[in-house]
């Protein structure tokens, strides 16, 4: 698992752009801000009413996607 709840959302983005799309799916438009830099991705869930565990499965599906397009 490339992503985790603790993982910053800004962090998340940097290492992982394809999972912009998830973000912005959800209205987590925030990584652009500066709270994506101290939010992690189970906080930015929690302030949208988003099931992290789901957010985050779907984040490390696009990356495994991203992954398989690659090969």
């Amino acid at each position: 698992m490339a992503v985790t709840k603790d993982m910053t959302i800004s962090d998340c983005v940097e290492l992982y752009p394809e999972t912009i799309e998830v973000f912005v799916k959800h209205g987590l438009s925030c990584f652009g801000c500066a709270v994506s830099r101290l939010e992690n991705i189970e906080q930015g869930a929690a302030l949208h009413g988003i099931d992290p565990d789901k957010l985050v499965a779907e984040l490390n599906s696009a990356i495994e996607k991203e992954a398989a397009s690659q090969d």
